[in-house]
């Protein structure tokens, strides 16, 4: 059997690899997938924040895709496409001694290819969504990094209105060219009168539904430029899946549409957009027509990933988490005892005051500090007052750093930027990483969740909390580093249990001593 081929085959290459970055899991993740390729039963694998972060595990499905006689589809960013042509694909090629064929594409070959195909999620969503080939039904597919697999998709099936879609539907209706510009001066309007925000990103009111419904009654659907067509067959619906509504096939799918904007106050512009609320109904037709492998670093508590799984739309799977290797990933906690809550007219100045001192204690250390704040005017607040204090070591989302940096960064920027930057001893942390209501975006999903019963704290915003504290402090696992974490949230609220289990493996501490910061040497 292939499980026993690739065991073999990795287990002498992995002996035979001077330096290779070890992981105790190799050969039971390369049968797994071995197996899910075999019997044809998807799975899905957590291999952990701290390995997915170096991207380890990538060497055992490598193994078993190329030990596979078929043909084998990898959706991976570009980033790990190119990790896996330059590092894994060759070096493994050599060792097994298997010239399968390598296609980098955004389309699937045709039905005679048996080698490898390495494509990017956009295109696979494409390929599954849009194709009505179905050239790839029955292919084996790894899917590497689910846990963006949300945004992938959201990003994929949002259909954005900007300035030049208004050009076109006044190009392709002459006649109607006052109407037209008359309701876009009405909408801008309406939208730059919305008070400023951080994200410059606001709900779309029955006001402005009312404006959009007008101007369409004006049109022939099936004549409209086609982004046009696609936004409002999406913009009007409630009762219509998103694929048939691209493809104009009649189903009867429930979907409640995201409906926002966002807004260029600088320019005077203004992008409209619309979005599927829920997944489940379009991504379930896809998993039932290949086996699947999803691999993601640390998606739930739960091997099973109840919360994923229904989201996601997937049944029947092998589901497998590895444990964390506790002595080699372990981090040092602190969390203090007496601290404001986050929501109090005390907190920043304490946050400030706390900032200071773990930043003095560090001083003997000439690695890199991380600050992560969410909230954006605590942000600019704290670059400025530790700039005055700590000179032009301390940065605010920039990547060019001195040796010993102070990096002040909102979680997006850290996790864009994390790979390149230097792995930090000491990582700041103001509060969770919960997502905020006040972002229109995050209230729009939290209305579907209370319009359906649900509970949009522990189904959405506490698992995108847990799951973005986790690949953040995974750096800081490499250097066995200190995690600041300033919210006592987790000491005060019930769900603080599954935050410090999210944060395992972790020595918790509470108090701070020059000797964290010591270094080996010195410790000797």
């Amino acid at each position: 059997m292939i499980e026993a081929e690739v065991h073999l085959s990795l287990h002498n290459f992995l002996k035979k690899q001077v330096g290779f970055p070890s992981w105790h899991h190799h050969l039971t993740m390369a049968r797994l997938v071995a197996r899910a390729l075999r019997v044809g039963r998807s799975a899905l694998i957590q291999v952990g924040a701290a390995c997915g972060f170096q991207g380890r595990y990538r060497t055992s499905f490598v193994a078993s895709a190329l030990m596979w006689k078929g043909p084998v589809i990898i959706v991976a960013t570009e980033a790990v496409k190119q990790s896996l042509l330059k590092v894994e694909i060759p070096r493994l090629q050599e060792w097994l001694q298997i010239d399968k064929p390598i296609r980098i594409a955004d389309s699937f070959p045709g039905s005679d290819f048996q080698g490898l195909l390495l494509i990017s999620p956009q295109a696979w969503l494409k390929l599954q969504l849009e194709n009505k080939d179905n050239l790839t039904a029955g292919v084996p597919t790894i899917i590497d990094g689910v846990d963006d697999l949300e945004d992938w998709v959201r990003q994929y099936l949002t259909i954005t209105i900007e300035a030049q879609d208004w050009e076109e539907l006044m190009l392709a209706y002459p006649n109607h060219s006052e109407k037209i510009r008359a309701a876009r001066v009405e909408l801008t309007k309406n939208f730059f009168q919305h008070p400023a925000n951080p994200y410059e990103c606001y709900g779309v009111t029955e006001n402005d539904e009312e404006i959009l419904s007008r101007l369409f009654s004006e049109f022939v659907p099936e004549h409209l430029p086609e982004n046009w067509q696609k936004f409002f067959k999406i913009f009007q619906s409630s009762n219509q899946s998103v694929d048939s509504l691209l493809s104009n096939k009649k189903q009867n799918i429930p979907v409640s549409p995201l409906k926002w904007v966002t807004v260029s106050r600088r320019q005077g512009l203004f992008s409209l957009h619309c979005a599927p609320t829920e997944l489940a109904s379009i991504l379930s037709p896809i998993w039932q027509r290949q086996p699947v492998v999803l691999i993601g670093s640390a998606i739930e508590s739960e091997t099973e990933a109840p919360v994923f799984q229904q989201q996601m739309g997937l049944s029947d799977l092998t589901c497998l988490k590895f444990s964390s290797d506790s002595q080699a990933e372990a981090i040092s906690l602190y969390v203090p005892n007496r601290f404001p809550l986050p929501n109090t007219p005390q907190y920043q100045a304490e946050f400030i005051n706390k900032v200071r001192s773990l930043l003095c204690l560090s001083a003997t250390s000439s690695a890199l500090v991380v600050i992560l704040i969410g909230d954006v005017p605590l942000k600019s607040r704290a670059g400025a007052i530790l700039a005055s204090e700590f000179g032009s070591r301390v940065q605010v989302e920039k990547t060019c750093l001195e040796e010993n940096g102070i990096l002040i960064s909102g979680w997006e920027y850290w996790q864009k930027n994390q790979k390149v930057l230097p792995t930090p001893e000491l990582l700041i942390i103001a509060t969770l990483p919960l997502p905020s209501l006040e972002h229109p975006l995050v209230a729009l999903r939290v209305a579907r969740y209370k319009q359906n019963h649900q509970d949009w704290f522990r189904l959405y915003l506490l698992p995108e909390a847990l799951k973005e504290l986790q690949r953040a402090i995974a750096p800081v696992r490499e250097s066995k580093g200190l995690v600041a974490l300033l919210d006592t949230r987790v000491t005060n609220r019930s769900y603080g249990a599954q935050v410090l289990s999210a944060l395992s493996p972790m020595a918790r501490i509470n108090y701070l001593d020059p000797d964290l910061f010591a270094s080996e040497d010195q410790n000797r």
